[in-house]
């Protein structure tokens, strides 16, 4: 299925979120992830249904000023 994390057209076989984190090696307890403009919690990711196009942003926090 085609998605577009963080602005990357992606072939991807992921069905859920948690599932797409896994398969781009995304880890740590501090990412913000949304889909298609909508938050996702942490606890929700595994709940996560993705469809094809689906946008996904995924973001982590920065060190530095």
């Amino acid at each position: 299925m085609t998605l577009i994390v963080n602005g990357e057209t992606l072939e991807l076989s992921a069905a859920t979120l948690s599932e797409l984190l896994l398969a781009l090696e995304y880890e740590g307890e501090w990412l913000a992830t949304a889909v298609n403009g909508e938050l996702v919690h942490r606890g929700d990711r595994g709940a996560c249904r993705l469809s094809d196009g689906d946008r996904i942003e995924v973001l982590s926090p920065m060190q530095g000023g």
